[in-house]
């Protein structure tokens, strides 16, 4: 089933209470203005809502309730960043700071509010992606879309009378002390928070964004102290609507971001080509640096829309369907990744970067006559500088089309080409393996793994060499650090990790590694026999 339209035709619980009927699955992604929402589907229920360019509740969340304090909250975010593939939560519950099952209360809430807050949303477009699976999250709900709907709508009639006194977000309000310090009215616990920050200087948007509190419970909070005399418009901060922006002004955010992006301050290079894009909707270039941001943060949807947007404003330059080939391939969505470095492909006839991205979509699509030809076509224009990837992807595509000769040749020109790449060095060890030359296979793993002792892969590999000569105890310790460094390595390692249990007599631990292999491949014929086994032993 296909939903797209315009807010303004069908509201969005209209929406959501159609795809909760159907029992869908996918996301629907909701667009107003420079902002972009997300929720995902599960057979008609609601199992992860997020906001793009707002700011992640979470933390908040849990110091408002009190379940941990802000300086625990800003030592995680600090270890986020240096670790930016774990979430928050994550985070939190590694630190002892918080429990699973309060982390997936609070997940639940933030989840909750995500919604609420799209439900003001009267403007902008929406479009639902059939199948489309959430990227990994910390938890994921089930909540049916009904149960949201009323309080959503009591919400949204609310924000009706707020807005007649707080109709925008840029307002600047000033507290008066004086008739507050001589009023014996009893304030909220949010209202309290909130006067230290309402002294003139920060409009509402920066209200929210320093009280770590959500738009609904700022903009009511301030409604309350309106009404009752309590605080006074002192201003407004300056917009695109308000305010024509010079061609200098804008170029200073764009220097700004440029500038943060080439020294890696990502976060704050996607704020100011976010600055960018509002006070200039039509700037392409500004969507593609937030695009280029958002892959690099693995941000594959966000990346995706950002960079559809660039297309859109700027006649689609060959960087920008390059990298919008790449955010559809991380998607999994490779027909549209095929299609935008086809289209890149014929307004960049001589970038070799295009052809080997091209050249990996086909690879992936089991089409290994393409990709070789698309490869060789990036190899003749790279002439002698070519990449890793590239006799990465070559000798790949070699042996996928069972072309070994050619492909140990690639691999034996990759070591030579870059001889202290690890990924290139085990290709080729795997390929004399393959070929039957162990000793040769082994010494190049050994010497590969001294190098980069991080990459799961070369254990793996040296642990099949050393299974394959019956050393068992030794492949026992290689694949044991392969696992430890990638538990989703592949169902192999499990089986033989199993195996080599039952040849030690340990029974329940071969069937628990077993099992194991199973759920990562259920189609293992020979993990399944090997069970069925153990069962007529019992």
């Amino acid at each position: 089933m296909a939903i797209k339209g315009s807010l303004k035709e069908a509201s969005l619980p209209d929406v959501l209470q159609l795809l909760a009927l159907g029992q869908k699955t996918g996301c629907l992604s909701i667009a107003d203005r420079s902002n972009f929402g997300y929720i995902y589907f599960d057979k008609g229920r609601i199992c992860y809502a997020s906001i793009v360019n707002r700011r992640d509740r979470l933390g908040d969340i849990l110091v408002k309730h009190q379940k941990i304090t802000q300086e625990q909250l800003d030592a995680a975010i600090h270890r986020q960043a240096k670790a930016r593939d774990k979430k928050l939560g994550e985070i939190l519950v590694i630190q002892n700071v918080l429990t699973q099952q309060e982390l997936e209360r609070y997940m639940r809430m933030q989840i909750e509010e995500s919604v609420y807050y799209l439900f003001t949303w009267t403007q902008g477009t929406c479009n639902f992606e059939a199948d489309a699976r959430p990227e990994q999250q910390d938890f994921l709900v089930s909540i049916n879309p009904e149960s949201l709907l009323l309080e959503g709508a009591r919400r949204v009639d609310e924000w009706g009378l707020i807005e007649k006194k707080i109709p925008s977000f840029d307002l600047i309000f000033l507290v008066d002390r004086d008739r507050l310090a001589i009023s014996d009215a009893k304030l909220t616990e949010i209202q309290d928070r909130l006067l230290p920050l309402l002294d003139g200087s920060r409009d509402v948007n920066q209200v929210i964004e320093d009280s770590g509190l959500g738009e609904f419970e700022v903009g009511k909070a301030l409604y309350g102290l309106v009404t009752a005399g309590f605080l006074h418009r002192a201003g407004r901060t300056a917009s695109a609507e308000d305010v024509k922006m010079t061609d200098a002004r804008v170029e200073e955010h764009r220097n700004l971001g440029i500038a943060f992006y080439k020294t890696g301050m990502l976060d704050e290079a996607a704020r100011e080509f976010r600055r960018v894009a509002e006070l200039r909707a039509t700037d392409a270039n500004a969507h593609f640096f937030i695009g280029l941001v958002a892959l690099k943060q693995a941000r594959w949807r966000e990346a995706m829309e950002a960079l559809r947007l660039a297309a859109e404003k700027g006649g689609s330059r060959p960087a920008v369907l390059h990298n919008l080939g790449l955010a559809y391939e991380q998607l999994g969505r490779l027909e549209d990744a095929d299609a935008a470095y086809s289209e890149a492909a014929t307004r960049a006839r001589t970038d070799p970067r295009v052809y080997v991205g091209w050249g990996i979509i086909a690879l992936k699509q089991g089409d290994h006559a393409s990709a070789a030809g698309r490869l060789d076509r990036a190899k003749e224009l790279f002439a002698d500088r070519a990449p890793p990837i590239w006799f990465w992807a070559r000798a790949l595509a070699a042996a996928a089309a069972g072309d070994f000769e050619t492909a140990e040749h690639v691999a034996l020109q990759a070591v030579e080409a870059h001889p202290h790449h690890g990924v290139l060095r085990n290709n080729l060890a795997v390929l004399h393996e393959l070929a039957g030359a162990l000793p040769q296979a082994e010494e190049l793993a050994r010497a590969a793994l001294q190098d980069e002792p991080s990459l799961p892969q070369l254990s793996k590999n040296l642990g099949d060499l050393a299974y394959r000569g019956s050393r068992y105890d030794e492949a026992w310790a290689l694949y044991q650090r392969a696992i430890e460094l990638s538990p989703e390595l592949g169902d192999d390692v499990y089986f033989k990790l199993g195996n080599i249990a039952y040849k030690r007599n340990d029974r329940d631990r071969a069937s628990e590694l077993w099992r194991r292999a199973l759920e990562l491949n259920p189609k293992h014929e020979l993990v399944k026999a090997n069970l069925d086994t153990l069962s007529t032993l019992s």
